[in-house]
Order: structure tokens, then sequence, then C-alpha cells
């Protein structure tokens, strides 16, 4: 039976279009149909968010190499995986008040308030992880520039280790809770830091397999100094700006 496909109106029979692969079944849409696309998206281990969350901690440069070279259909989107993560853990620091800052370093700072600094990273927190996406993707761009992949390709690599590090947050958020408010709160900054590092280290020098490991570890430092250097540069000529725009 010769069936119209109802998003590019090509005729076709059988399951799915020749054309652009809609199925012929698009029955009514109904609490059953969010349903299945939730339970889809979020919680199939062979694919969607729960499956790409899985392979950034158990094979995190190969799969997002095995992404960026075509294989692409179990995993959930960078850019939509490093939106809902962020918005996610936003909206977590926005109601449960938990902080990643230094308190003491922070007050320390002349005419900086915690509480105001805090409050206006989690009303911001959304930008600040979208914003050091492409700074970390110029950096390893630069760096590892002879390996063959172009800018939006190191986009996307950075894009999944955001999200790799969002994941880890949000798992310990509870953990991070109750060290924001404890004296512990420097040395739990510091660990999750290296945390951060370690994560980024790591997936970097699987990620660019070709070269040996001693050489990508080495090429990973340089990347970091150089995103830091980037991120410095960037928060003076803010910082500059401001001053001028309020003068």
């Amino acid at each position: 039976m010769q069936v119209t496909c109802k998003n590019c109106d090509q005729t076709y029979s059988g399951q799915f279009c020749n054309n652009c692969g809609q199925p012929a079944d698009t029955h009514k849409l109904n609490l059953h149909f969010i349903l299945h696309d939730i339970q889809h998206a979020f919680f199939h281990f062979d694919k969607g968010v729960l499956f790409t969350a899985k392979e950034l901690f158990t094979r995190p440069g190969n799969s997002i190499r095995e992404f960026i070279e075509g294989k692409r259909v179990k995993h959930f989107k960078p850019i939509s995986l490093v939106i809902i993560l962020a918005t996610l853990y936003g909206v977590l620091r926005h109601l449960f008040h938990f902080s990643v800052l230094d308190k003491k370093a922070v007050s320390e700072i002349q005419g900086v308030e915690y509480e105001s600094l805090n409050e206006w990273i989690s009303h911001h927190y959304y930008w600040i992880i979208l914003l050091s996406i492409p700074m970390f993707s110029l950096a390893s761009y630069l760096v590892f520039r002879k390996q063959g992949y172009n800018f939006i390709e190191h986009f996307v690599l950075n894009a999944y280790m955001a999200s790799q590090r969002l994941i880890l947050r949000i798992a310990i958020f509870p953990i991070t809770k109750y060290f924001t408010e404890s004296s512990y709160n420097k040395l739990f900054v510091d660990i999750l830091m290296l945390m951060d590092i370690v994560l980024i280290f790591w997936t970097y020098i699987t990620f660019f397999n070709n070269l040996s490991k001693i050489k990508a570890f080495l090429y990973s430092i340089y990347s970091y100094v150089f995103f830091l250097a980037i991120f410095f540069i960037l928060l003076l000529l803010s910082v500059l700006i401001f001053d001028i725009h309020v003068k």
C-alpha cells in the first residue's frame, strides 16, 4: 500500500519513509507518547542520556571519538545534553544553596560578598558552562591541531566533557551541600577541582589515541594552561569594560 509521508510528502510503501525516515504510523499524540519518549531518552542503558553518561565514565575518549566519526545513533546529542545538565545543576544550586567556592578565599577579596557571588553564579551557571566550552575548544584545537580535527569537532568533544563534569557534580551534590556548610569547604573545593582535571586529562588522553600516553598527557597540560590563560584574559577584559562602563 502506498503511503504519503506527512513530513516530506514523499510517496512510498513500507513502515518508514525512504526519503526522510519518518515512520508511517504517526498516531495521535497522548500521555503514552510523552512517557515513552521520556523513557527512551533518559532511562535506556542502550541509548540516550544514561547510555551516554555510562560511556563518558567508562570509555570517554573512545565514545566521543566514535560519535565524531559518525557512530551517533545511541548517543544523546552533545549540545542538548550539556544544556539539560547545566540547567538541572543550576536549579539544584539555587534550590539547595550549596556552593563550590572557597568561602575563605572569596571573603578575602575586597568588595566581594560570598553570598552575593554564590547567588550570581547560581543564576548564571547555565551561561558560565556554555561560555567555557568555546574556551576549552579553542585551547584544545590549537594544542592538538595536528591530530586532524576541526574546531567544531573540538567543540563537540569539549561539550561532552562539560557534560561529564556536570554529571559528576549532580551525582555528588548532597556531599557538596554537606561540605559547603562545614570547616572542610576549602579542602572539598580543591578535591573537586582535582577531579575535574583528572576527567579532562583522562578524556583527552583516550580521545587522542594516536599520540603516546605521555605526549597526550603533556599536551593536555598545555591545553588546560592555555584555557586558564584565555579565561583570565577574558575575565580581566570584562572587569576593565565593567569599570569603564560604571565610571
